[in-house]
């Protein structure tokens, strides 16, 4: 079990006793790293610092765009907690981390599942087989079977937004501004599902013009409770 190790509180003198702590009950806190690209590979990037060499598993798409060995680079981060590690997951694109953390509440797919589906077909192209339910197209991917496929259209269909120019306007997703995301991230937060939160905001939204926060917030959970 990856542990953590401090003093007791009062502890004076001695070597010091661990106090063991689970990683588990430590929130992730790394999102986003920028620094010098020390090394490359398709499926991981050496990322240093003030110091420090972070090793971030990427896609292919993310390895294919990264600028050569030495220069700055900018990554959002997944940090990913298990029992026996801590993994961070590395992305050029915020579009590509939002579908993967997506991926991953997909039964059965786990981290190095979805970065080798992210690795198998562009992300606009994904969102649009998942929407399209194109099993055809998702089972072609390296890992990805019928029964994976068709939970991926299952489970994500409908929580996924439409593409550039779709004529499709029940999700919000592509069209939210950043405080409108950070209200459907507080509802999602408070336990709504992306789709109710989703919907809130509309009605919240109503053709109005632009609102602070707290006034889409309290107007969108008014919706929900109804």
């Amino acid at each position: 079990m990856f542990l953590f190790a401090r003093r007791a509180a009062g502890e004076t003198g001695g070597p010091a006793r661990p106090d063991y702590v689970d990683c588990r009950t430590i929130p992730p806190m790394i999102a986003h790293l920028r620094g010098t690209l020390l090394a490359k590979r398709p499926n991981q990037a050496i990322v240093e610092t003030h110091g420090v060499g972070y090793d971030v598993a990427i896609s292919v798409p993310t390895f294919t765009e990264m600028p050569a060995a030495g220069a700055e680079v900018a990554l959002h981060i997944h940090t990913h907690v298990r029992e026996d590690a801590l993994s961070l997951y590395g992305f050029l694109r915020l579009a590509e981390k939002q579908l993967f953390e997506k991926l991953l509440t997909v039964s059965g797919i786990g981290p190095k599942l979805a970065i080798t589906i992210l690795s198998g077909m562009p992300v606009d192209e994904m969102v649009g087989a998942i929407r399209e339910g194109d099993l055809a197209r998702l089972t072609r991917i390296p890992g990805i079977g019928k029964k994976t496929a068709e939970r991926m259209v299952l489970e994500l269909r409908d929580k996924l937004p439409a593409p550039a120019g779709a004529s499709d306007t029940s999700s919000t997703a592509a069209l939210a501004s950043p405080v409108e995301e950070d209200v459907i991230s507080a509802l999602v937060n408070l336990g709504y599902q992306r789709a109710a939160a989703d919907k809130a905001l509309l009605a919240a939204r109503g053709g109005k013009s632009p609102q602070s926060f707290d006034v889409l917030f309290r107007e969108a959970l008014g919706s929900l409770s109804k």
